[in-house]
């Protein structure tokens, strides 16, 4: 299986963005995503910044380099700069709105489909298919065995020259809101937040009345409380249809991560339990660990 890396879904500055890259250029990654899909506030890098770091990864790197697009369009601003997205002309882009979905098919370019477009069977993945899709993410809450049912109807469906790509690592975004709750915990109005996601690069955690993680915030994202491992997933990964699974980036310790999964599927023996929520991946609450969910 090939190894992505997905767009930070955090807020970054802009040296921290270009040195994170820079160093994901060295890695053994087959697809980098970049690009902006939480809050179109978060303007560290234009969209011809983007564009152009695109160009150097591409050619330090040799993966195939994918721009993703916001997951939640609330104004006429935010859509006029998603239409300038989709028709940018050099990267393939990813749509987590089907507006974006929309733009893409009438311009009759192939696209990535994110999680956040909710793909649950077959017969939409091949409305999808018909539209210029090429891979799809399924949403982070499916379980593998789901995943192989929706890849198992589209192929009698005569989809199959899609790709899958899952979400194997990282705080999976599970819903986003008009309001900014990052900026309601620091008790200021969205509209002068003055930027105060900078304040948490790995998100802002909430804790149960335990002192557990619950959630994470994210600006208008909501994710989980731990990073979802699928490390120790790896055979189930591979028999339900998984092309490549993708690794959210997180603040620290990426090089290790993306060194563990590329290990295991060079044939290394995947670790029988790892740290990080897992139980989606087996049909039960996300938050559990694989040994909670054993007991289930």
């Amino acid at each position: 299986m090939k190894l992505s890396l997905g767009p930070v879904l955090f807020y970054w500055d802009r040296r921290t963005l270009l040195d994170f890259y820079a160093q994901m250029a060295e890695q053994p990654l087959d697809a980098i995503y970049i690009g902006e899909t939480v809050c179109s506030k978060r303007r560290a890098l234009s969209l011809d910044d983007w564009l152009g770091l695109g160009r150097e990864l591409a050619q330090q790197s040799g993966a195939q380099i994918l721009i993703s697009g916001l997951a939640l369009i609330e104004a006429a601003s935010e859509l006029s700069s998603l239409r300038r997205l989709c028709a940018n002309g050099e990267l393939q882009v990813e749509a987590n709105d089907m507006g974006a979905v929309q733009m893409l098919g009438t311009l009759g370019v192939e696209f990535t489909g994110g999680p956040a477009l909710n793909v649950y069977n077959g017969h939409t993945l091949r409305e999808l298919r018909e539209a210029g899709l090429r891979r799809w993410v399924p949403p982070v809450e499916c379980s593998g065995e789901q995943i192989r049912g929706v890849v198992e109807q589209a192929r009698e469906l005569g989809v199959n020259d899609v790709e899958t790509e899952v979400f194997a690592y990282g705080h999976l975004p599970l819903a986003y809101s008009a309001r900014c709750f990052t900026a309601r915990a620091e008790n200021r109005p969205k509209d002068d937040c003055q930027f105060c996601c900078l304040n948490y690069p790995e998100g802002l955690s909430m804790l149960s009345q335990e002192g557990m993680p619950l959630f994470t915030l994210n600006g208008i994202q909501t994710m989980s409380g731990e990073a979802s491992n699928l490390l120790a997933d790896y055979a189930s990964l591979r028999e339900c249809g998984a092309d490549l699974l993708r690794l959210s980036p997180r603040a620290q310790g990426m090089v290790e991560v993306v060194r563990a999964f590329d290990e295991v599927r060079k044939g290394a023996t995947p670790p029988l339990a790892v740290n990080g929520c897992n139980g989606y991946w087996h049909g039960r609450p996300g938050m559990l660990r694989s040994d909670e969910v054993s007991l289930c």
